[in-house]
């Protein structure tokens, strides 16, 4: 899918996937390592294989679903990918954040993307929740490189806010209700698939990163050039501080990430409510 061909591709996109739902979706949301347990409290009115979806992307991850949910969470319409797409898979970044363009197109006003990550910082430990409220681009490219359609998007968009504070507050708000222990702070987003080195976290620390992930910049910086409001949330699914480094098994994050699955499902019920 070419980017100057990308407004044509995602008119075909939304046509096809009108043909099989009229849902008008306030709130997308991008459910990651781990996180696709929340599809299962939608009140879903149709699931769409990603396979079914001219111009989707097919995820490679092999614990990564690939559907697109429509249908009600909270009392809000919602539209959920469960499974998403990653620069390390081969993808470019057009087709990586293509879904986000089509939920845009669809109606929806705020995204919600969740992930796994690393933490580099010890006072953030394995299991926790952050909220993201500022992200560093390590990936060495974005996805508004090339030609701009104004149809979608500001040629030069503002990033001074990339993460709302609007809706950090509310998750704030609704953590504190509940005696929810909440971390927020700046994720760093590098190529993978391989986890970094010893001197890499070291200097993901330098820079001011609080945590190390692969995915979620890329979604936010489509979602913010085509004007819809980020909420990023991080599960802690791995400690990476240099100083006691030791070898990671790819498993373990995934099993972390399912234990607190169940705190941030229960979270995010609340938050959307809200929005």
């Amino acid at each position: 899918m070419e980017k100057v061909n990308l407004k044509e591709s995602i008119d075909s996109t939304v046509k096809v996937l009108r043909t099989h739902t009229q849902s008008e979706p306030e709130i997308g949301i991008i459910l990651g390592t781990g996180l696709g347990g929340l599809a299962n409290e939608i009140e879903t009115e149709i699931v769409i294989p990603y396979e079914e979806i001219p111009n989707f992307p097919l995820s490679t991850v092999e614990f990564h679903s690939g559907k697109l949910i429509f249908g009600t969470l909270s009392g809000r319409k919602v539209v959920a990918m469960q499974g998403r797409f990653h620069f390390y898979e081969g993808y470019s970044m057009a087709q990586i954040t293509f879904p986000v363009r089509v939920m845009k197109f669809l109606g929806i006003k705020s995204l919600v993307i969740s992930n796994a990550c690393g933490t580099v910082n010890p006072k953030m430990r394995k299991g926790e929740i952050m909220l993201i409220e500022d992200h560093i681009n390590l990936l060495g490219t974005n996805p508004l490189i090339g030609k701009n359609d104004t149809s979608i998007g500001l040629r030069f968009p503002d990033m001074s806010e990339p993460y709302s504070k609007r809706m950090i507050s509310i998750v704030e708000k609704n953590a504190s209700e509940n005696n929810i222990k909440i971390h927020k702070g700046i994720y760093a987003a590098m190529t993978g698939p391989m986890l970094e080195t010893r001197a890499e976290y070291k200097m993901l620390q330098v820079i001011g990163a609080d945590v190390v992930g692969m995915s979620t910049v890329p979604e936010t910086i489509a979602a913010r050039h085509i004007g819809i409001e980020v909420l990023g949330l991080s599960i802690i699914s791995d400690e990476c501080y240099p100083e006691s480094l030791k070898p990671i098994n790819i498993q373990d994050i995934i099993d972390t990430a399912a234990k607190t699955e169940q705190t941030l499902t229960f979270l995010l019920k609340k938050v959307i409510a809200e929005l």
